[in-house]
């Protein structure tokens, strides 16, 4: 049994040098990049038995992809076409008044043909926790499906679901996002959300406390975790509220740093620990890869050890 298993688009991300222009570079880096696959990255690195399932065009470029998860420790299991291509997204990092700019070239990719009897649905059943994101159903009608597919099909076997949000605004609009992810929501046991996401696509008012018992009373999720960027992150559980502060950090490169932070947590409730405990590793994780250039948190456990230790945090063995 695979202790988690995600489900989604991982894109090949080039970047520029910092500060260099796409229209002006010599060169760029490739770099594997995927809201959920950065989960389960973190997660592996952590110590969990973790894959990925997707769709993959069978070229050098979809094999990349592949490669830059397999090195990580994560367990790849895809479906190759022939049709479709892989999708890509270019990331210039500059400074203030510049900042960065993200470009994505993703149509017609051949994740968006994804459909669920070709995915390996009783890997997904048999797994401990199941895991995809809101950018996944809003790629395509098809992956639409899917993800309910998979969520239901997870939920009846008794497999815990997580979903993060994630909203997307160059993908759909709040009010599209939000009638989709709600008719989700039924089979999905853990709950990620973004403070602002909560606010501007799922309409939901108050303070983060008022947002997670509302969320947790109204779809029934068993766990809600409320991000909150600088102020760090809010866990209601068993109607018991958590609350962890965020790290201080030095921000190399902020992309991934809410798939590194729920990774870890995963990786821990897996290993047994409370929510307080996982939040804790969440945390420290998240600090972590803000640290790291590309999209995943290439740390060790020893590392996160070694944050919680100098914030006086729980380290569990």
């Amino acid at each position: 049994m695979t202790d988690l298993v995600t489900f989604g688009e991982t894109m090949l991300r080039l970047s520029p040098p910092d500060g260099e222009r796409l229209e002006t570079t010599d060169e760029v880096e490739f770099r594997a990049a995927g809201a959920e696959s950065n989960v389960a990255v973190a997660a592996a690195r952590l110590g969990a038995d973790a894959a990925w399932t997707s769709k993959l065009p069978d070229s050098p470029l979809g094999r990349r992809v592949v490669s830059g998860l397999r090195r990580h420790g994560v367990e790849t299991d895809v479906v190759w076409t022939d049709e479709g291509r892989q999708g890509t997204y270019y990331l210039e990092h500059g400074g203030k008044p510049r900042g960065s700019n993200v470009i994505y070239d993703r149509s017609g990719a051949a994740v968006t043909t994804a459909e669920t009897d070709e995915l390996p649905v009783e890997r997904v059943r048999e797994a401990d926790r199941f895991h995809t994101t809101g950018i996944t159903p809003a790629l395509s009608d098809t992956l639409e499906s899917t993800t309910a597919d998979l969520l239901a099909e997870a939920s009846e076997a008794g497999t815990t679901t997580s979903f993060d949000v994630n909203y997307r605004s160059k993908l759909w609009s709040p009010e599209s996002a939000r009638e989709t992810l709600e008719s989700l929501f039924p089979d999905v046991d853990l709950l990620l959300v973004a403070e602002r996401d909560a606010r501007e696509v799922l309409g939901r008012e108050g303070d983060p406390r008022d947002i997670a018992a509302g969320l947790a009373d109204e779809f029934g999720f068993e766990t809600v975790i409320v991000t909150r960027g600088e102020e760090g992150a809010l866990a209601l559980r068993d109607g018991e509220t958590h609350e962890q502060p965020a790290i201080e950090t030095e921000t190399l490169d902020p992309i991934g740093t809410g798939d590194a932070f729920l990774g870890a947590f995963l990786s821990r409730r897996i290993a047994g620990d409370d929510v307080p405990t996982a939040l804790e590793y969440g945390s420290a994780t998240a600090a972590l890869k803000r640290t790291i250039p590309g999209d995943v948190a290439v740390v060790t456990r020893e590392e996160v050890e070694g944050v919680l230790a100098a914030e006086g945090g729980e380290i569990s063995r």
